[in-house]
């Protein structure tokens, strides 16, 4: 589609539009000619006080119109936020006008849609937050009230936090085999098995560097997560390694949950459970994505159903406190059927804790690469709002409740990634990393830092700070982890400063 800015240059809010409401169109900038069968012309005016979209749209024949005015105030940062909100409604306006557009996220096209919905709970309660979703941003039913829970639950975990908490991460990029639909930092143990011990010596060395950051910060470990690619992949041994490390340098007295990702069943086995149970490990996560045969291969799985069963049984006998179950709507090869099927076993198998994602299309992944190739039939949109649908009515049936959610570049039918639980098995974690309650220090290759405070007047900061991305480049240039570490400590030692 090409894309006409006049008075602005706000390509970034412009695209995060249009890839939500026209996932099909790609971009293209210029001046709009007689030849552009499909194409949006937006124009920005804009005073001291307010700022107004008008957004003109053009698509197979049909055009339509749409304005928004909007009032400016704040900082920078958030008159910036306030343009780019005007600019997603204005283009709203004129797709709908344009083609009848309806999904089921209306406007609103970010990663947190639950931000959006705290603010207007903040501002006048369920009720108005209930009437601003559905006529300001046309929000379905469905996802208002998907919204407004988790925006719920993410208040509630604010208010058990303290100004010095922090969480801890760490990253083991490793697994069996690489799935389909994979494009996360993760290393096939199979090609890389030498690599693994060279890693965790460095990790350790990491460890104990940012515990004595973490120490002389006075900052408190409130919640952990052990991910990657798949921890259970480092065998018994290195698990006790890895896991004494972290007790060693850490004081993890105050931790609300210590989470470890069991991701792959072909990786559980009954000593790396005992491992995990000695270092109590309260959450466990085990993610099959689908309960089907068929659907497993498709994604390059190498284990079956059973062996899911097998394992949940294993992890039930080793008694974690909480267990966390994924599945994916909109695996090549699935259906409303089968994964209606594979939601029954997850519930039936226990767990108190389970994550419904949709399937993000992401650029590097072999399912983007290979669309029309034969086992990698996709799902259209339609059985997809089938398949999350049913998890919806399901869960809440069987007592889960929403408690955090976000939403990805290049999903399914543009819809979301859910997590449900009974009440009280709730990821802290999980919250703090959605709603940016409070810092993440990440420690491992791809480690994605992120440091959450305020400035001295009172604006909210937000700054992150990378890993090296791989693991030879990770082992090998230990000076990119020292600075990130450097510039943590920096960052809070600057809120200290401000909150005295």
């Amino acid at each position: 589609m090409k894309l006409e800015l006049r008075g602005h240059d706000e390509k970034y809010a412009l695209e995060q539009s249009l890839l939500a409401l026209l996932p099909d169109e790609r971009p293209v900038y210029g001046e709009i000619t007689g030849d552009d069968a499909s194409w949006a012309r937006v124009t920005m005016t804009e005073t001291a006080e307010r700022v107004k979209f008008v957004t003109e749209l053009c698509r197979g024949g049909k055009t339509g119109r749409g304005a928004y005015d909007y009032p400016l105030s704040g900082s920078d940062y958030e008159r910036e936020g306030q343009r780019r909100h005007a600019l997603g409604l204005s283009f709203f306006a004129a797709a709908r006008d344009a083609l009848g557009i309806a999904p089921a996220w209306g406007s609103l096209t970010g990663v947190r849609p639950t931000k959006v919905a705290l603010a207007l709970l903040r501002e006048g309660g369920r009720e108005h937050a209930e009437r601003e979703l559905a006529e300001t941003y046309f929000v379905t039913p469905a996802r208002r009230r998907l919204a407004i829970e988790a925006a719920e639950a993410g208040q509630k975990a604010a208010d058990t936090l303290e100004p010095n908490d922090v969480s801890l991460y760490v990253g083991i990029p490793f697994c069996p085999t690489r799935c389909a639909y994979c494009s996360f930092v993760a290393q096939s143990v199979e090609r890389t098995f030498a690599m693994v011990e060279p890693y965790l010596d460095a990790l350790c060395g990491e460890i104990a560097a940012a515990g004595e950051m973490v120490k002389a910060q006075n900052l408190r470990i409130r919640s952990f997560y052990m991910g990657g690619g798949t921890p259970t992949t480092l065998t018994a041994a290195q698990l006790d390694r890895l896991l004494t490390a972290l007790e060693t340098h850490f004081d993890f007295s105050a931790l609300a949950e210590l989470t470890v990702e069991a991701g792959r069943p072909d990786t559980i086995e009954p000593d790396k459970l005992a491992a995990l149970r000695a270092h109590n490990v309260t959450r466990l996560s085990v993610n099959p994505q689908s309960m089907n045969d068929a659907v497993l291969a498709a994604i390059g799985r190498r284990h079956t159903a059973e062996d899911i069963r097998r394992a949940m049984a294993q992890v039930a006998e080793a008694g974690f406190a909480h267990v966390n179950m994924d599945l994916i709507a909109g695996l090549p090869e699935d259906t409303p059927e089968s994964f209606a099927a594979s939601l029954r076993e997850c519930l039936a198998m226990g767990a108190d804790n389970i994550t419904v994602h949709t399937l993000s299309l992401k650029k590097g992944s072999r399912i983007t690469l290979a669309q029309n190739t034969p086992g990698a039939r996709l799902p259209g949109a339609e059985d997809v709002a089938q398949m999350l649908d049913y998890a919806n009515d399901t869960l809440r049936k069987h007592g889960y409740i929403p408690y955090y959610l976000y939403r990805q570049k290049y999903m399914s039918g543009s819809f979301e990634n859910v997590g449900w639980a009974l009440s009280g098995a709730e990821s802290l974690y999980n919250i703090c990393i959605m709603e940016e309650l409070h810092g993440i220090l990440s420690l491992g290759a791809g480690g994605s830092t992120k440091m959450v405070g305020r400035a001295p007047s009172g604006d909210a900061v937000i700054r992150r700070a990378f890993n090296a991305k791989y693991p030879k480049e990770y082992i090998e240039r230990p000076e990119k982890w020292r600075a990130n570490l450097d510039e943590f400590a920096a960052f809070y030692g600057e809120q200290a400063r401000t909150e005295a």
